[in-house]
């Protein structure tokens, strides 16, 4: 799937934060009756990053994956909050809107650390997976603090998308599919792509993970970790899982962009997950 089709799937709801009425984009597939997967990116990425996982989950689920507040087709004006704490609150109100109860959650970089806030500060979260999560201390990573220097607002527009193919280009394992860079570009190229990524890089704060309360989460959690990563390494994974008492799966030839290098494992491990947990459930 293209990013102009993926866009064509996507709605939009207002989402209510720190005061602020905001235009919250979302992918949406499935039953709405079935249990919610809800897929949360990070930076610099959009919904997008789930094309490979998340469409092939429909059949089941009801699958909703949201461009964070400031990415992709969400809000990216000024004067609103794009930490993850603001996207804490932005997902729970998203749900609201849906009204949905209850998701498993499926959730990657700082979009993790949004997930694992949300599952700490109340019973919103059933399962928890997370990938190559910013979780405690380990962010942010070099490349997305240089993002937030005045220069990327103003870099000339051949400078800035070659540092966005640095990302995604270099970021991919082995040869990068030309769709998944064109799309994951596309909404930084648009008018004000510049200012909007260097305020989400801004936005990155360390506190909003090292202060969450980890022992109060008791969602069913896995791990599934792209091993070759080197800006979340796996040794976060194997730490999120010994503290939250869950398991890990590191899938290997997969840097950062796990979802995009091993699509149909990545998908196979996250159903084999959520299929032994609902058994486990009904065992109970």
């Amino acid at each position: 799937m293209n990013h102009e089709a993926w866009r064509d799937r996507e709605r939009t709801t207002t989402v209510a934060v720190d005061g602020h009425d905001l235009e919250a984009a979302y992918y949406e597939a499935g039953d709405p009756g079935d249990e919610t997967l809800l897929f949360v990116h990070g930076i610099p990425t959009w919904s997008f990053l789930w094309r490979g996982v998340a469409p092939g989950l429909a059949e089941d689920y009801h699958v909703v994956a949201p461009d964070l507040l400031g990415y992709g087709d969400s809000a990216a004006g000024e004067g609103f909050d794009r930490s993850i704490r603001a996207q804490e609150a932005m997902l729970e109100e998203l749900l609201d809107a849906l009204e949905v109860g209850t998701a498993s959650v499926v959730a990657h970089d700082v979009g993790g650390g949004a997930a694992l806030r949300l599952a700490a500060h109340g019973d919103r979260v059933d399962r928890l997976v997370l990938s190559n999560a910013v979780c405690y201390d380990s962010w942010p990573v070099e490349f997305v603090a240089t993002l937030g220097l005045p220069r990327t607002a103003e870099a000339d527009d051949e400078a800035f998308e070659a540092k966005l193919d640095s990302a995604f280009v270099d970021g991919t394992y082995g040869e990068a599919d030309p769709a998944f860079v064109a799309g994951m570009k596309a909404p930084w190229l648009r008018a004000g792509g510049k200012r909007a990524l260097s305020r989400a890089a801004v936005a990155t704060n360390t506190n909003h993970t090292t202060e969450i309360p980890y022992g109060d989460i008791d969602a069913d959690v896995l791990c599934l970790w792209g091993a070759d990563d080197v800006m979340q390494p796996l040794s976060y994974g194997e730490r999120l899982a010994a503290d939250l008492g869950g398991e890990v799966v590191a899938l290997e030839d997969a840097y950062h962009w796990v979802p995009e290098d091993r699509p149909e494992r990545y998908r196979e491990e996250l159903r084999a997950f959520l299929t032994e947990t609902d058994s486990t459930e009904e065992g109970e």
